[in-house]
């Protein structure tokens, strides 16, 4: 989902005062008892039999889309209804976002459809697009970072045995990226560091736990 370009008019909503007697200063904060408590992921109950519609397929196309999509392409996609049906499913649609409070409209952008974030927000997504830029990493600190994740404990001068090259540099840039720590010493001559991976690395790579990281064998390319 893309940041929003243009600010929206949004119509005051009254408060009166018995809105506010017992509401926070910061309107982000969390109730204290709730802090500890981790949300589960599994639903309370069976998901009923879901039936899409014209409007849910659009929506969820947009949703997974990062470019614009026009209006004569979303009825391809859906192999239903028209353009004409497919404006009315975009107004519907932002109707239904403006009322429940949601964070972002469908918006025409370039000739085409697209969903935007509100521009509310940006101070927020600024901060998750410099942690993208920060995480991004060279194919030297890929493959020195694939070496820590499945040799761990591992120690530098293994790692450069593989690799062939020098490679404090790499281990410092990943360290300080947060993907990579020291975890220990080796109980060898001169008890040389460790190094592990972080839960910032499982959390960068999608990954619930190092038991979820790719077999060694299904990685390799397959024989002609």
């Amino acid at each position: 989902m893309t940041e929003h370009k243009e600010q929206e008019q949004q119509d005051p909503i009254p408060v009166t005062a018995s809105d506010t007697a017992d509401q926070p200063e910061d309107p982000l904060s969390v109730p204290e008892e709730d802090l500890d408590e981790e949300p589960s992921l599994e639903p309370e109950e069976p998901e009923p039999d879901f039936t899409p519609t014209l409007e849910t397929v659009i929506e969820a196309v947009l949703f997974a889309s990062d470019e614009p999509i026009k209006a004569i392409k979303l009825t391809d996609i859906a192999e239903a209804g028209t353009v004409k049906q497919v404006r009315r499913c975009v107004r519907d649609l932002n109707s239904k976002y403006r009322r429940g409070g949601f964070s972002f409209r469908i918006e025409k952008i370039a000739g085409g459809y697209q969903m935007m974030t509100l521009p509310v927000f940006n101070p927020w997504l600024s901060k998750l697009l410099k942690v993208r830029s920060d995480s991004k990493l060279s194919p030297a600190a890929l493959e020195t970072l694939a070496l820590v994740a499945y040799k761990q404990p591992i120690i530098r001068a293994d790692i450069e045995a593989v690799r062939g090259v020098a490679s404090g540099e790499v281990l410092r840039n990943l360290m300080y990226k947060g993907l990579v720590k020291i975890v220990g010493r080796a109980e060898v001559l001169g008890r040389p560091m460790q190094y592990g991976t972080t839960k910032k690395f499982l959390e960068v790579f999608g990954l619930n736990s190092l038991k979820d990281l790719p077999n060694v064998e299904e990685l390799k390319n397959p024989q002609a």
